[in-house]
């Protein structure tokens, strides 16, 4: 099956990789890097960012699930250099750091 032809949640996945604070660095300065909160799924928020699904998308960033990443984590992600997941949902860059496990 040709990738144009793949349903936009599969083709989305397979485009996810993740990304390090120096890669995504350039596209924070563009102000284009969106966060998503971990326990979202990034697939789903970035088909919802594509398809331009407002209602979605405005009541993640009212939860604060969802926002513009800021200069503050700009500067987190600078000192800790964590391994992001991200997508493109063009023009946006949607990055989200991965859950963390629980400690036994």
């Amino acid at each position: 099956m040709d990738e144009d032809n793949l349903p936009l949640e599969t083709r989305l996945n397979t485009e996810t990789g993740r990304i390090t604070w120096g890669e995504l660095e350039r596209h924070f300065a563009r102000g284009v890097v969106v966060r998503v909160q971990p326990e979202l799924d990034l697939v789903e928020v970035a088909a919802a960012f594509v398809r331009d699904d407002e209602p979605a998308v405005m009541a993640w960033m009212t939860a604060r699930q969802v926002w513009r990443a800021s200069a503050e984590d700009a500067r987190d992600w600078h000192d800790r250099d964590p391994a992001l997941w991200a997508v493109v949902a063009a023009p946006w860059v949607l990055v989200q750091e991965p859950a963390s496990a629980p400690s036994a």
